[in-house]
């Protein structure tokens, strides 16, 4: 009797996965940003539903719900004065100088907030340069301090970052921390709760916020920003841990890029963080949403925030738009190369039409498969004339791209669809000739310290490396 219960239940249980893994495909069909994710979700939700059904809860979703439509409500329109604010922000529109104005016109249609003039921008390589510049900015807040990272930890540097914040805290200063539940799941809850009895305001992203968010952990909250009193902000590669700095021996040197901003581009990088302050605790705080010229320059700074709630994908059209008006060059430099078709193809347009585009990947990887999956790509980049270079001088991790001798950007995104897709991200161009030299030289320094990578040393190991790089390039939907 008991045996026979426990089939009709097995059964049961199969056929709920069977039903289940057809409501999912038709899904799937429905949903699914490319075709190539729609017919393998549709495949495997149909044959292998035990299997696909649980991996589609938890990967298959490609737009994270709940989030635009928590910004358009009726209580986000009184956030601060956000929404009559943009206009301010909006104001400082910038006249592009030369054939920019015509090339870059769609970079306006792509983000929140536009291409701002009166802009001060400063190189930080790695992480000494940067600390200490945002330490400088935390200890000179005189209103309120926002920290958002995808990774923050309890630390040498993290503790001193900890210090930082609760100093300003006590002084009266407001001080926000928006972290990622997943990239920072480590953090001790010893570590927020100090914070708070100091005066902090800490909260966790929350992918998994929402009804239908519950299973979705692939989503992240890849973002890299600080915001001082409204007048300086920093973005970049970085976040707040002993690595960023060297120190760990596993790693060695670690290379990243940050940039300082004055005027503002500022305050469109606060929108952003306003947007996941207000997604994660629904009490958003009163800022200074005033935007200020800089007395320091006047440059034009585009600052693109995007992710999984967006209904284009953004972040590919800004990478498409930047690689397709270059003349000169296009250089990359990106610790995770696994681009989607699109975006690959445009640049390998670009060389072909004789624009140098070169690629900075590192030797050293702390994801083996992403490194074999971006070895996937050589044979195609070296038939367009794409250079490949493996930087030796530790782990490189910076996310920089310069266009011919005037647009340079800087910011969290990864060439990989994880990125273009999956992660909320934030991106920083720059549109001036005299920070593109700087951007350039730095580059330069970095090109020395790489080494070419061919598909004929790759062919070289062997069939089964060669096997391990094509299949390692079957996982890139979700890397």
């Amino acid at each position: 009797m008991y045996s026979q219960v426990f089939h009709v239940a097995w059964y049961v249980i199969l056929g709920l996965f069977e039903v289940l893994g057809i409501l999912f495909a038709v899904r799937a069909v429905l949903k699914t940003r490319t075709a190539q994710g729609a017919i393998a979700w549709t495949l495997g939700l149909v044959l292998l539903p035990e299997l696909a059904v649980p991996l589609y809860l938890v990967f298959g979703r490609a737009r994270f719900r709940g989030y635009v439509e928590a910004l358009r409500s009726q209580s986000v329109e009184r956030i601060a004065g956000v929404h009559e604010n943009l206009e301010r922000i909006r104001s400082f529109r910038a006249a592009l100088p030369g054939r920019w104005e015509g090339d870059l016109r769609v970079l306006n249609h792509l983000g929140r907030t536009p291409c701002t003039a009166g802009n001060d921008v400063q190189l930080l390589v790695d992480g000494a340069d940067y600390f200490a510049a945002m330490f400088s900015a935390i200890a000179a807040a005189e209103h309120y301090v926002l920290a958002q990272f995808y990774i923050v930890r309890d630390d040498a540097i993290g503790r001193q970052f900890q210090e930082a914040l609760m100093e300003r805290a006590r002084a009266g200063v407001q001080v926000f921390l928006l972290y990622d539940e997943i990239g920072s799941f480590s953090l001790p809850g010893r570590y927020i709760a100090e914070l708070r009895a100091a005066g902090v305001q800490v909260s966790a992203f929350q992918t998994t916020r929402g009804r239908q968010n519950r299973f979705q952990l692939n989503f992240r909250n890849h973002r890299k920003v600080l915001v001082a009193d409204g007048r300086v902000a920093f973005t970049g590669g970085s976040n707040v841990g002993d690595e960023y700095l060297g120190r760990d021996a596993r790693i060695g040197h670690w290379r990243d890029t940050q940039v300082r901003l004055e005027g503002p581009s500022v305050q469109a990088v606060q929108v952003a963080w306003m947007a996941d302050w207000y997604w994660a605790t629904r009490t958003p705080p009163q800022l200074d949403w005033h935007p200020v010229p800089s007395t320091q320059g006047d440059v034009p700074i585009f600052v693109l925030a995007t992710g999984p709630a967006d209904v284009d994908s953004r972040l590919q059209l800004f990478f498409m738009q930047c690689i397709t008006v270059a003349r000169k060059r296009v250089w990359f430099a990106n610790p995770y190369f696994v681009p989607d078709g699109p975006v690959f193809e445009t640049m390998r347009l670009a060389a072909l039409r004789g624009v140098d585009v070169r690629l900075l990947l590192p030797e050293k990887n702390d994801s083996q498969v992403i490194k074999l999956a971006s070895f996937s790509f050589l044979g195609a980049s070296e038939r367009a004339g794409i250079k490949t270079l493996l930087y030796q001088d530790g782990f490189l991790h910076q996310k920089v791209m310069l266009v011919d001798d005037a647009l340079s950007s800087v910011g969290s995104a990864n060439l990989d669809n994880r990125s273009m897709r999956l992660n909320f991200e934030l991106t920083t161009l720059v549109v001036d000739e005299p920070f593109a030299a700087q951007v350039a030289t730095m580059l330069e320094r970095d090109f020395a310290r790489a080494r070419p990578v061919t598909s004929a040393q790759i062919a070289a190991k062997g069939w089964p490396y060669r096997f391990a790089v094509r299949g390692a390039r079957l996982f890139s939907p979700i890397l």
